[in-house]
């Protein structure tokens, strides 16, 4: 590939008075570090700040980053750009070429503070104007702020670009990722889609059982355990007691979870303070914004009583009923608030209290969340805290151990796409999958599909077990038990996410001598290597496949097995350089054995 001419680096918005640099290091050919520093004579709120380039669109066609959802296409300049900020979203972006080469892939270091990156198309000359605009939404004066931003151009493929985006997160004081306990790395059970609010220690006990023996080991109790109210609103949030209408006796309750082999987790919406809750007169007027369609206030974390009272509130729900993690979720419902004085570009300012001891609601969050794993790993260092999709940059990675998949129900495909976007920028950190759910009367091929789709992360189940066809029964312990086996190699191995563009139809996972294959609609499989074993997914409902056989792979053995694991057929094959269909089962999948 021709090489790009090197980028020029332009700051633009600086005010009067303040001054600015911008520094250029080539730490290797196609790689550049710009280091932005600004300094201004005394405190102030900034006006907006860009960090803008020019990139010739050459050879690119698409476009990810960590929000893109099913849209992977180009946008013009004159869109809105990529909102980022500590809890939602990451400042990452990454355009590449139709057979997955990296083209360029840009990230900032400044993960904290609100953010809006673009990549557009300009129209009159074909170039794609890049830019990092800060202080789009700052809410504190300060009076010096120094950031970096890596540039990326190699010619490597796209995924690896990414990879070393999120090693250079990682390795930033700071950033430096919350220790990922084996308990973070089985599959779970999840109680909302099965129960929704709906709950009884009983049931949920049952449900443990059946899950456990399938190779679950961790049950997540979710919204509904702490309000005898089942309108699925947030009036009752704060208080964080138990309902003795639907959980009496938690600590036994947990205890019996714990007697049958599986962690506990609970769901807590960490800012939601709801009006018909108790808490909500002393807390009333430390409230960063209400929503008066939820019923509740989002609490100002700027207030060290606010902190202090959530923190407490976590403390003891784990030393009280022996809690393993918690689940906690709406944290990027911090935000700027929508009433408050409007300062300029639909900017706001958030008057600052003597009870206040900080003045940044972005680093009052983090303060918060760095003193929630601090506290409760102090408790119990093996503490599992899982957040939702799109509070997963890399800051959040400090904060919590596990990232799952935003709410997609029975969308096989979406919980895909969301779980490998995950994959591609989070580490080692577990990425789970949202809850599998599916009808009971579906057709048990399709309804394996649902776990086909997310095995390169950690599948959550959330099905009443002992309401499923016995088919259906059979086919979730063999993929789960498929899914164990495969763990080193599907969370462990060079992960190569194929044709993002087209929302992953391939993916393949190799580790040592092992290669697994998934591909999620009609498509030609290349082998390349004849050294190692494969096993290969029917990702789909169609009954057969082909291979392009790229290295003479010999007289091998083949074993086809259909969604319930059940063997088909087994026997030895040439395989020979060249295209061969192989049949297999819906939903099922093929080994090939040296």
């Amino acid at each position: 590939m021709e090489r790009i001419q090197e980028h020029s680096y332009t700051i633009d918005g600086v005010p009067l008075g303040a001054s600015s640099s911008l520094t250029t290091v080539k730490e290797e050919e196609g790689l550049d570090r710009v280091i932005i520093e600004l300094s201004f004579p005394e405190e102030v709120v900034p006006p907006v700040i860009k960090l803008s380039w020019l990139h010739p669109i050459h050879d690119i066609q698409h476009f990810w980053h960590p929000g893109s959802g099913r849209n992977r296409g180009l946008s013009a300049d004159w869109a809105s750009g990529i909102k980022t900020r500590a809890t939602y979203n990451a400042p990452v972006g990454c355009l590449f070429n139709n057979t997955g080469r990296n083209r360029l892939t840009f990230a900032f270091s400044d993960a904290l503070n609100p953010l809006l990156l673009k990549a557009g198309v300009n129209e009159e000359t074909a170039v794609f104007k890049c830019e990092v605009a800060l202080f789009g939404e700052q809410a504190a004066p300060i009076k010096s702020y120094r950031a970096e931003l890596t540039v990326d151009t190699r010619d490597i493929p796209y995924y690896d670009a990414l990879a070393a985006v999120e090693q250079w997160w990682s390795a930033m004081p700071g950033y430096e990722p919350a220790i990922v306990p084996e308990s973070a790395l089985v599959p779970m059970y999840s109680t909302w889609y099965s129960f929704h609010q709906q709950l009884s220690p009983q049931e949920i006990e049952n449900q443990c059982k059946l899950a456990y023996e399938l190779g679950c080991g961790a049950v997540i109790v979710d919204d509904g355990w702490q309000t005898s109210d089942n309108n699925r609103g947030y009036a009752y949030c704060g208080d964080w007691e138990v309902s003795e209408d639907k959980l009496p006796a938690m600590k036994e309750h947990v205890a019996r979870v714990h007697e049958l082999g599986m962690d506990y987790l609970l769901w807590y919406s960490v800012p939601f303070v709801g009006k018909q809750s108790r808490v909500w007169q002393s807390l009333q007027d430390k409230m960063l914004y209400v929503n008066e369609e939820l019923g509740a206030g989002i609490v100002d974390p700027r207030y060290p009583e606010v902190r202090e009272y959530l923190l407490h509130t976590y403390e003891q729900a784990v030393k009280d009923w022996d809690l393993d993690g918690l689940k906690l979720d709406f944290v990027d419902t911090f935000r700027l608030p929508d009433r408050t004085e409007v300062v300029g570009e639909g900017r706001t300012i958030l008057q600052i209290q003597p009870e206040m001891d900080y003045s940044s609601v972005p680093e009052a969050v983090d303060r918060l969340l760095s003193d929630v794993i601090t506290r409760l790993q102090a408790i119990k260092p093996s503490i599992l805290i899982e957040f939702r999709q799109s509070y997963t940059g890399p800051l959040m990675r400090k904060y919590g151990n596990i990232f799952r998949a935003t709410d997609c129900p029975s969308d096989s495909l979406t919980n895909r796409v969301r779980t490998l976007d995950l994959r591609l920028i989070s580490g080692n950190t577990a990425i789970h999958s949202d809850m599998i759910m599916w009808h009971p009367q579906e057709a048990v091929a399709s309804a394996a599909l649902q776990i086909i789709n997310v095995l390169f992360s950690v599948p959550q189940i959330s099905v009443r077990i002992d309401q499923l066809p016995a088919d259906h029964q059979e086919m979730l312990a063999f993929w789960l038990r498929f899914w164990k086996e495969h763990r080193d190699v599907l969370l462990e191995g060079r992960l190569e996410p194929e044709h993002p563009e087209m929302l992953f139809p391939l993916v393949k996972a190799s580790k040592e001598k092992q290669t697994l294959i998934a591909f999620y609609t009609r498509s030609i499989v290349s082998l390349e290597q004849d050294d190692i074993s494969y096993t290969i997914v029917n990702g789909t409902l169609y009954e057969s496949m082909v291979i392009d056989v790229r290295a003479e792979l010999g007289e091998r053995t083949l074993r086809i097995q259909n969604c319930m694991g059940v063997i088909v057929s087994e026997s030895k094959r040439q395989l020979g350089k060249g295209l061969h269909e192989i049949a297999v089962p819906p939903a099922g999948l093929f080994s090939i054995v040296k």
